[in-house]
């Protein structure tokens, strides 16, 4: 499973989705992960827009094995659903 994250610098929830899947790669829950930096890049919400297939307001966009998840709060649900993080204790 491989994780690709677009955000903007200066972005706090975007700094929370690289942490997270980080610590995910970390414990081998998934195969790896990309930062991408939108203005960087030069890519635009308007050029995601045309790859998810509706608006987009927010940053982080966050994709797992190429499946739009959503933002931050999205992707932070989505690996509790899939039990991805190793319960700690």
């Amino acid at each position: 499973m491989f994780v690709v994250i677009f955000g903007r610098p200066g972005c706090p929830f975007c700094v929370r989705a690289v942490q997270l899947a980080e610590r995910l790669e970390a414990a081998k829950a998934i195969d790896g992960f990309r930062y991408v930096d939108i203005h960087q890049e030069g890519i635009t919400k308007a050029d995601m827009e045309k790859t998810i297939g509706k608006p987009v307001h927010t940053v982080p966009q966050i994709f797992v094995d190429q499946t739009h998840v959503g933002g931050f709060t999205e992707f932070d649900r989505y690996v509790r659903d899939h039990s991805l993080m190793p319960v700690v204790g």
